[in-house]
């Protein structure tokens, strides 16, 4: 069984977009083991973040499947941006676990020991986005999206979990992927605890595979991203951890708090 991998950024702020493509360091595993291929940028505004996660798509393989069914080959990639198909939708949706909203279409499916989920704008919308969802005016400017309008957030905890399943089994047949990544606003640089902000990648068996921080942005309300693809589909769970707290208090010195925008995987693939 492979041991615990670990991918770590570079951190520090950062003038321009920080690109990496690497493949990690097997240190004790089967000689049959294959790294998985990483990639992480962290960028001011989402134009500048483009180009990374448009290389991150391709390695994941096109075409993007949206909710059709699964092609025969198992070829191609789902993506989520939260968006309700219209940049325009501005709705806050109420917390809910699990997150089954698109468990049939694109073969996700997502989970928090919190309250729940929610797609939420940072400012603005009917009812008010993630300042009126915590109950703190400050979050309407400190975040922002790589596809607007709207991010996607654990309440009442820090925690998300995302499991897969065939497109179109309504979670009917479990699935693994070949990669994950996303993107994410507000991550800070480390504080006296470390980095905040990591993906754990865990496979049929439940071993943990993998883990990734998430590099921090060079700019307050700046984006940044990380994902990993291996060569076979092998990830069936990522549990991701946005900051050191869940949302609601202040941004500050103490707390990082983390939002989550843009979601990539590889075409779910049914389980032998």
């Amino acid at each position: 069984m492979p041991k615990r991998l670990a991918a770590i950024a570079g951190f520090g702020l950062l003038s321009i977009v920080l690109t990496v493509e690497q493949t990690a360091e097997a240190q004790g595993t089967p000689s049959d083991f294959v790294a998985p291929k990483v990639f992480q940028a962290a960028a001011p505004k989402a134009a500048a973040l483009e180009g990374a996660v448009d290389a991150y798509r391709a390695a994941l393989g096109s075409p993007n499947n949206g909710n059709n069914p699964p092609p025969s080959d198992g070829s191609g990639r789902r993506e989520i941006n939260w968006d309700g198909g219209s940049p325009t939708v501005l709705v806050t949706t109420l917390p809910v676990t699990p997150f089954n909203t698109f468990l049939n279409t694109r073969g996700s499916q997502f989970t928090t020991p919190g309250i729940g989920l929610s797609q939420a704008p940072p400012s603005g919308g009917p009812q008010g986005g993630l300042a009126v969802l915590f109950n703190n005016q400050t979050y309407a400017t400190i975040f922002s999206t790589f596809s607007p309008s709207r991010l996607f957030t654990p309440v009442g905890s820090n925690i998300t979990e995302a499991l897969f399943f065939v497109p179109g089994s309504n979670g009917a047949d479990a699935a693994t992927v070949t990669g994950f990544g996303a993107v994410f606003t507000g991550v800070r640089a480390p504080g006296n605890n470390g980095p905040s902000t990591q993906l754990e990648y865990f496979d049929k068996d439940g071993n943990l595979i993998f883990t990734g921080f998430v590099p921090p942005s060079p700019h307050n309300n700046g984006l940044s991203f990380f994902g990993i693809v291996f060569e076979d589909a092998r990830i069936a769970r990522v549990r991701i951890t946005t900051g050191d707290v869940a949302p609601g208090p202040n941004d500050d010195r103490v707390h990082d708090i983390v939002m989550m925008d843009d979601f990539f995987y590889g075409e779910p693939q049914a389980l032998p």
